[in-house]
């Protein structure tokens, strides 16, 4: 399937870099499938889901570290 859109150069640059893909195509291909894959795009306040998983865990850490 072929897609267009138009977007900012400084979010495709940065998109690039984030993704680790030199070309636009394979930036956002991987960033398409990361955002259907991410289990926070299905959560209606991702923000607070993934605040959860950081104290979760960082009171996980902190608890080994006491022992």
């Amino acid at each position: 399937m072929h897609v267009q859109t138009v977007l900012v150069v400084e979010d495709i640059e940065a998109l690039k870099e984030k993704t680790g893909e030199p070309n636009t195509k394979d930036a956002l291909a991987k960033a398409v499938q990361h955002y259907l894959e991410c289990e926070y795009t299905k959560v209606e306040d991702m923000w607070t889901k993934k605040m959860e998983n950081v104290v979760r865990k960082r009171t996980k850490e902190i608890s080994l570290e006491e022992k």
